[in-house]
């Protein structure tokens, strides 16, 4: 899976949780989850789930803690993906 699929299957589970206020257009790599996107922690846990489920990998609570942004998103999805 290249970079830009891989941010393409991201940005693909953030829109579903996107408030009312916030357009597609609006997810950016360098966009904030909860400041920027207007994303709460009960809709965070659902994408992490989410992308857990997409990529197939495992995601433990301090990478969960590192996943500010949409750029931070993919870093550990490429760790994880690399390290299986």
């Amino acid at each position: 899976m290249t970079e830009k699929e891989k941010y393409h299957t991201l940005k693909e589970i953030v829109k579903i949780y996107l408030p009312d206020d916030v357009s597609v257009e609006q997810i950016q790599p360098e966009s904030n989850f909860t400041t920027e996107l207007n994303i709460n922690s009960a809709n965070l846990v659902d994408i992490v789930l989410d992308v857990e489920d997409a990529f197939d990998i495992r995601l433990e609570n301090e990478d969960m803690d590192g996943m500010l942004t949409v750029k931070d998103a993919l870093s550990i999805i490429e760790t994880k993906l690399s390290d299986k």
